[in-house]
């Protein structure tokens, strides 16, 4: 009898004990067990659109950018970044005032987006108005102080504005920010970077000295040859420039001053 109730007993145990290890195996509804798989998101129309735009972009499509870009802008109107894509854009087509009026959007929507009002300058500097984009790129540094694209960009600027010290000066803040802002290359982002300068052959000629001044030979001679190969006469006024002093004895300077004579554009031609 004794046996018995002992038996009953155990068996009581092990199936409670079953039934409770199953209970506790089971995810109960407010639990965020692992094991469940997370549901899915389902992009709307706009994101999608907002995504094929970002591709198209990527690979220079700007027509069909736009026309998605439109499409994610039904949903998001005030949105300041995808207004800032539309303008980029728009501005890689060369429709220039639809890209202001996406820069401005843009700003309105966003009074702390420094990347829209930089963008504006580049689109000012593109028409050859200097004086304007010099006022975007300092509005822009205003909202962002810490940005080397636009301290270079405000050197172009200034550059085309014929205001060379400020020039030189805006490089110098870009560079010690980042010293690889003139060589990196890259595609269309957020922010836009001015990469040409008008009369390039003063341009790099000015650029040289900048690298000269610092003692970077390296530099100073790179941006002396494109002075002397974009056709800057007084490219080898360097020999004598108080400013090219601590690197003119270096070897690749003095390879780049010492160039034949039928590509030295000071050379007087020789009487017969």
């Amino acid at each position: 009898m004794k046996h018995s109730i002992h038996f009953a007993i155990l068996f009581t145990l092990l199936v409670t004990g079953s039934l409770k290890a199953q209970q506790n195996s089971q995810p109960s509804s407010g639990s965020s067990s692992t094991s469940v798989a997370p549901a899915m998101h389902t992009m709307t129309p706009q994101e999608a659109a907002l995504t094929r735009g970002d591709i198209q972009m990527a690979r220079k499509e700007y027509s069909q950018a736009v026309a998605e870009y439109k499409i994610a802008l039904q949903g998001s109107a005030k949105d300041a970044l995808l207004l800032n894509k539309m303008g980029i854009a728009y501005q890689q087509l060369g429709d220039l005032n639809n890209a202001e009026r996406s820069y401005k959007k843009a700003m309105k929507a966003d009074k702390k987006f420094a990347s829209a009002v930089n963008n504006l300058g580049t689109l000012e500097y593109q028409r050859k108005r200097y004086g304007r984009s010099i006022h975007y790129y300092k509005e822009a540094l205003k909202r962002d102080e810490q940005t080397a694209t636009v301290y270079s960009n405000l050197g172009y600027a200034y550059y085309g504005n014929k205001q060379y010290p400020e020039a030189m000066g805006a490089f110098g803040k870009a560079l010690a920010l980042d010293p690889d802002v003139f060589t990196k290359k890259g595609g269309v982002g957020a922010i836009l970077q001015q990469r040409s300068a008008p009369d390039p052959g003063l341009f790099n000629f000015l650029l040289a000295k900048f690298y000269a001044k610092m003692g970077d030979a390296e530099h100073a001679a790179h941006y002396l040859k494109l002075s002397r190969d974009y056709g800057y006469k007084d490219f080898r006024t360097a020999e004598k420039d108080p400013e090219f002093a601590a690197v003119i004895k270096d070897p690749r300077v003095q390879e780049v001053l010492q160039v034949p004579s039928y590509l030295d554009p000071n050379q007087k031609p020789v009487a017969n």
